[in-house]
């Protein structure tokens, strides 16, 4: 069997971070594989992937979930991981570097990364405020809570610093953050490609073992 596992990365229309997000897997180790949005069913692979990116151009009300970006708002708007997201404290589009901290290196997303530390990987985005209820205690309690942003260098007024969760099973993540853009320290920063390198070695590990 390969030891390059597939990854599924799903294309919508007018995104733009698809190719951006298969290069950098590829990078790592991964064979990804562009899968247009209304295919009935993904090929098999290890992982699924949605990028970021302005799909259906970020306004059309075809693509009422599919059309956000950042990514998470897909995951949060389907039901697949808590809370929501809403437009930045600042009301302005913000493209920076920022620096996050990793609460968690036990999951599938952190492996290849320590408990706290400090990662550079930057954001772009409208509307990537993430906010919860009366479950964000209950979130943190359950560790759900994988990377925050590093005290000061909150760019969006997420609550409580939150720049990325898990669901309850752990196999589903989202992050304001754009990892695909920090794995080549001659852009910047690597440190992307630590949470992507992780992605791939969970990938490999699923194709080898069946298990998810």
């Amino acid at each position: 069997m390969s030891a390059s596992p597939g990854v599924a990365i799903v294309v919508f229309p007018g995104s733009n971070d698809d190719r951006d997000a298969a290069w950098a897997l590829g990078a790592l180790g991964a064979d990804p594989v562009l899968v247009w949005h209304g295919e009935p069913e993904l090929p098999a692979v290890g992982a699924v992937v949605l990028p970021g990116g302005f799909s259906y151009g970020d306004y059309l009300r075809c693509g009422a979930i599919a059309r956000f970006s950042p990514v998470i708002q897909i995951l949060c708007e389907a039901g697949l991981l808590p809370g929501a997201l809403r437009a930045n404290a600042s009301l302005s589009f913000i493209c920076r570097d920022v620096r996050v901290v990793v609460e968690r290196s036990d999951t599938l997303f952190t492996s290849r990364c320590d408990d706290r530390q400090e990662l550079v990987i930057p954001v772009k985005h409208g509307e990537g405020c993430w906010f919860a209820g009366v479950e964000l205690g209950e979130l943190e309690s359950a560790g759900q809570i994988v990377l925050r942003y590093a005290p000061g260098d909150n760019p969006n007024g997420s609550l409580a610093n939150v720049a990325g969760v898990v669901n309850d099973a752990g196999n589903v993540m989202g992050l304001m953050p754009h990892p695909e853009h920090a794995v080549d320290p001659l852009l910047g920063s690597g440190d992307g490609g630590l949470i992507l390198a992780s992605l791939v070695d969970a990938a490999r590990d699923r194709v080898l073992t069946g298990v998810a």
